[in-house]
């Protein structure tokens, strides 16, 4: 039971599927830093001062 070499077309394509998943999570952390950005400058909070309480 010998081990063949990996074929070359599966090199390329797992080449390709890493540079699609560095990409992808790239996008994540850009948009989770932008949220935590936003959220930490206030920018999230809801307006105040015009809320009615009815009872």
């Amino acid at each position: 039971m010998s081990l063949r070499p990996t074929h070359e077309l599966h090199q390329r394509r797992f080449g390709r599927n890493l540079g699609v998943a560095l990409t992808l999570a790239g996008f994540i952390v850009i948009v989770f830093g932008l949220t935590v950005v936003k959220v930490t400058r206030g920018d999230f909070e809801p307006p105040r001062g015009n809320v009615e309480v009815q009872n």
